[in-house]
């Protein structure tokens, strides 16, 4: 008796299991991949909760890591975030899906400055998240930034003191315009003569990094880095000391968008997560986290007074008018690579 008794018990408890694991369906997963520290981390948890799903987030350093990570589709992303030319890159071999723009609403938020734009002049492919430039955060008390110019990242006054960025084309963006030529140039002997004017810089250099420079930039470590803007508002705002110009020469107005790639496997899921991301509660959540200029006509209007009057942040109008995008050089884009790792050999 109790030996049957024990075996109706265990089948009951194999039942019981079996019923558990019926009802208990694999939350649905979205796959994300963004620049690191560009999002309000606590977005992405109340996404998850509101919807009941999970969010895969991996991040990047450069456009061009983003790039080669998709290449490789392991990860089956379903929303990246990444910058304008290789999003124009992306969508010219076929690796970015069309939007279905009934799935988010709040695309009614996007300013038409930033639409219509050349990376997706249709609107098809992408939704603009943030915008900014590139150009310089100096320490007043050391540098004299009267200037207004790329050269003074190559003032040997300062050697040893200078940051710049880890990345092609915002390195090669300062030499060529300072030579005064585009930063979408595919002429060889221009590139050569901005790999140059690189590798005349190199002894001058601290680092070259990524995402570090405003936090060096803050303690005084540097007397001046290549940024992008939104980096220079967040570190302005913790060092009064630091200043920010846009060389006279001209820079980069760059857009970021988030798309939906090819190797998507939850495009619906992705376009409620963009649009979540394009209410202006979110917005204001992710401006508030990042710093950088906002692309969102109705955030703009409640962003605080100090953000507002920071030219890092409110970009002037005359500095926008000397800046250009950057364009997807296609298969020139090795010019720029093969000169980039000759510059790193140095």
């Amino acid at each position: 008796m109790k030996r049957k008794l024990i075996c109706v018990m265990a089948v009951l408890s194999l039942i019981l299991i079996a019923a558990t694991g019926c009802g208990s369906e694999e939350k649905p997963t979205l796959n994300v991949l963004n620049y690191d520290i560009y999002i309000d981390k606590g977005l992405i948890s109340e996404f998850e909760e509101a919807n009941n799903v999970k969010i895969k987030y991996d991040t990047y350093a450069t456009p061009e890591e983003m790039y080669i990570k998709a290449k490789a589709g392991a990860s089956n992303y379903d929303l990246i975030i990444s910058s304008e030319y290789m999003i124009e890159r992306m969508i010219s071999e076929g690796m970015v899906n069309k939007l279905n723009f009934d799935n988010i609403p709040n695309y009614k938020y996007i300013g038409e400055a930033f639409k219509n734009q050349p990376y997706d002049p249709n609107n098809e492919y992408a939704v603009p998240y943030f915008w900014g430039t590139l150009g310089i955060l100096y320490n007043k008390k050391t540098v004299d930034a009267s200037s207004d110019s790329w050269s003074m990242l190559w003032d040997k006054n300062h050697s040893q003191r200078i940051i710049m960025m880890d990345s092609q084309r915002d390195a090669f963006a300062a030499a060529l315009k300072l030579l005064g030529y585009s930063l979408n140039t595919v002429n060889e002997k221009e590139l050569d003569e901005a790999k140059q004017l690189l590798i005349e810089q190199r002894p001058l250099i601290m680092a070259y990094v990524t995402d570090g420079a405003p936090a060096i930039m803050v303690t005084e470590e540097a007397d001046m880095a290549l940024v992008w803007s939104g980096e220079a508002v967040a570190a302005m705002a913790e060092n009064e000391n630091l200043g920010f110009v846009i060389p006279k020469e001209g820079s980069n107005i760059w857009i970021d968008a988030m798309f939906v790639p090819s190797t998507a496997k939850n495009q619906e899921l992705a376009e409620k997560f963009i649009d979540f991301l394009c209410s202006t509660e979110a917005t204001l959540r992710n401006i508030d986290e990042v710093q950088y200029s906002t692309v969102h006509i109705e955030a703009i209007n409640q962003v605080d007074e100090e953000l507002l009057n920071n030219s890092a942040f409110n970009i002037p109008q005359e500095d926008i008018a000397t800046m250009e995008m950057f364009r997807d050089p296609q298969k020139f884009i090795d010019l720029y690579t093969e000169r980039w790792t000759e510059i790193m050999a140095e």
